[in-house]
């Protein structure tokens, strides 16, 4: 029993009749007809009753009729699932996240990418640092990183989508939360609260921004994260200087103001720069839309 033997029974029991039938499948009457014998004689029970004026489906064939038709049916859209794999227009893609990237772009990205692409499935991994995204970008643990330069090899690319300046969390009532701007130099006798120096992007521009103002940060504490780092801040255990992605993340007792002579720092899309995956790729070309790049794409990478 071929495939073709469910396709040639189905047409001619939906239809009644074998000229219609031969016709709707673009093959020859008598070929028809043999075909359909073919598979009766294979099950060993008629599927129709014949006569010279009109075609009846028997009870076997109405049951059968019922059976073939889901068999059709899954195959159909298993050909259409594979067909949209293949166009990169179905399937899971893991997504890794920086920071406060997860809470300032992922809500933006997740819905674009519904509207868009909607059989494509996001697994979130949020909280990742830039060199652990590049070595899962690697390994194919992430196909699609956000976070921020500079990457580590030379095999991965980026497209900035986004460039951030730092500002100031202090506590409530802190003497410099009446200030609307404040300047980096008004941070040298401040207990900072700083993230944990490995492999931070933004602990590196934090450092960078105090040594162009004239000096070295006092940093009395580390967090592994902003929210963590923030709520040091709240206990009144240092201020802190943060992305302006953080105002996502309002917690009490904490207030943001602008950092003036602060370093910026870059948000970016990242993958493997050999990367075959068609989902990857569709999912790049859709946030090239979503996320205009803030730098050219042909300096990724560079």
């Amino acid at each position: 029993m071929e495939l073709r033997h469910l396709r040639y029974f189905v047409t001619v029991a939906e239809t009644c009749h074998f000229g219609r039938a031969a016709e709707q499948l673009h093959i020859a009457q008598p070929a028809l007809s043999h075909t359909v014998r073919q598979l009766e004689d294979e099950l060993g029970v008629a599927l129709l009753a014949r006569t010279t004026r009109q075609v009846r489906v028997t009870p076997a064939g109405e049951f059968f009729l019922g059976e073939a038709q889901r068999v059709l049916s899954a195959v159909d859209a298993g050909v259409r699932g594979v067909q949209r794999i293949g166009e990169g227009k179905l399937g899971l893609v893991r997504v890794g996240f920086t920071g406060t990237a997860a809470f300032s772009h992922l809500p933006h990205l997740a819905r674009a990418l519904a509207q868009r692409v909607p059989q494509v499935e996001l697994e979130v991994h949020p909280e990742l640092l830039t060199a652990e995204q590049c070595e899962q970008l690697r390994d194919g643990s992430l196909g699609i990183g956000v976070l921020r330069p500079p990457v580590t090899g030379d095999d991965i690319d980026y497209r900035v989508i986004e460039v951030e300046p730092l500002v100031l969390a202090v506590p409530a009532d802190h003497r410099l939360a009446v200030e609307p701007v404040v300047a980096t130099t008004d941070l040298r006798t401040e207990p900072l609260v700083t993230y944990d120096g490995r492999n931070s992007v933004v602990h590196a521009a934090v450092l960078r921004s105090c040594r162009d103002a004239g000096f070295t940060p006092d940093q009395q504490h580390q967090a592994p994260g902003t929210a963590a780092l923030l709520a040091l801040v709240a206990g009144g255990l240092g201020v802190g200087v943060v992305p302006a992605s953080a105002r996502s993340l309002p917690l009490a007792g904490v207030v943001f103001r602008d950092l003036a002579g602060a370093a910026t720092v870059e948000l970016a899309l990242a993958w493997h720069r050999e990367t075959s995956s068609p989902l990857v790729n569709t999912v790049l070309a859709e946030l090239e839309d979503v996320f205009p790049s803030a730098r050219p794409p042909a300096e990724a990478g560079s």
